[in-house]
């Protein structure tokens, strides 16, 4: 594998929230989750709601694709003391995942009827029992929710540039809808908005009047989380090239670097924007919630179109933008 990088390169690219954006150590501390309103501002859930952490952001979820089929209660009788055969529990494991990844409502709780028109609180009481707390409806909701939470964060953290062009309210119309098309099929977050650049490209009117500088936006931010996380192969030395016939020599580049041609110089827009945000946070630091809502900031001016050629790329565990002659 030809190495990319001959010396250290001058532009870095920390992320919006103000941090050189580094590649975790094994055993690093982990991170507590910022938890996120439906609508896409930062909230305190209910308490009942427990709140998870997370190094790198593991999430072991089934890869099974999120399906409308009809599911009825399990027919085991959960409260017999026979056990239950592989197949009942897997129809119950099948039950409780559906419900689990099942769209939230419009105002941000799980829904109150179940795909075949059953009300949920009885699909859910058939095979989830109250407690001297909480209702059986209630005690899934916290999963459904902070599932569905958790993906939005990572979204909200992967795209904020994406998240700037569009202003909070269209941007999670659109991770709402992206979501909705192509859930989670991956053991790791990492995967989330793979497909993104795709989905912006079938529906341009999430993205309209900005589909050009949004879809360049996604492809660019897309092409930062594989620097971030993708692998780094040894270089390929001089001596390694001795002796070798050049027509038949095959080299690529690192499987972490990404080459863009983009119509914006977005790199130079994310940046303003990681300065912006962090004075932003400098400022608000002591204000109480109520003056941080009335100080909201406008949303940021778009750039003037012009040809760049970018690398994208991981250096000593951080993450550069290069600019390329063309």
């Amino acid at each position: 594998m030809a190495k990319m990088i001959d010396q250290p390169p001058q532009r870095l690219a920390a992320p919006l929230t103000g941090r050189v954006r580094k590649r975790p150590a094994t055993g690093a501390a982990k991170e507590r989750i910022p938890t996120l309103s439906w609508h896409g501002r930062p909230a305190h859930e209910s308490a009942a709601i427990a709140s998870e952490t997370r190094a790198s952001r593991p999430c072991h979820e089934s890869r099974e694709t999120t399906s409308k089929r009809t599911i009825g209660p399990p027919r085991a009788n959960l409260n017999r003391t026979s056990r239950q055969t592989p197949a009942q529990l897997r129809e119950l494991q099948r039950l409780a995942l559906d419900i689990i990844r099942n769209p939230l409502s419009r105002a941000g709780n799980t829904q109150s009827r179940w795909h075949d028109g059953r009300p949920m609180s009885q699909v859910i009481a058939d095979f989830i029992k109250p407690n001297d707390r909480l209702t059986s409806f209630e005690r899934l909701e916290i999963y459904n929710k902070q599932y569905w939470y958790r993906l939005l964060d990572c979204l909200w953290d992967d795209y904020p540039g994406l998240r700037a062009i569009l202003g909070d309210k269209k941007f999670h119309a659109l991770r709402l809808a992206y979501l909705q098309r192509y859930p989670s099929r991956s053991f790791t977050l990492r995967n989330l908005g793979s497909r993104l650049v795709e989905f912006l490209q079938e529906e341009p009117r999430y993205a309209a009047p900005h589909q050009a500088i949004c879809l360049d936006m996604a492809r660019f931010e897309w092409a930062q989380v594989v620097a971030f996380d993708e692998a780094a192969k040894a270089p390929l030395t001089v001596d390694e090239l001795l002796g070798k016939t050049p027509e038949k020599l095959r080299m690529a580049l690192q499987p972490h670097v990404t080459l863009l041609e983009m119509g914006y110089p977005l790199d130079d827009f994310v940046i303003a924007l990681k300065k912006r945000d962090a004075a932003l946070r400098s400022e608000a630091s002591n204000a109480v919630e109520a003056d941080r809502k009335e100080s909201r900031p406008r949303r940021s001016r778009l750039p003037v179109p012009g040809k760049v050629f970018l690398a994208v790329h991981r250096y000593n565990n951080s993450l550069y933008y290069k600019r390329l002659e063309p």
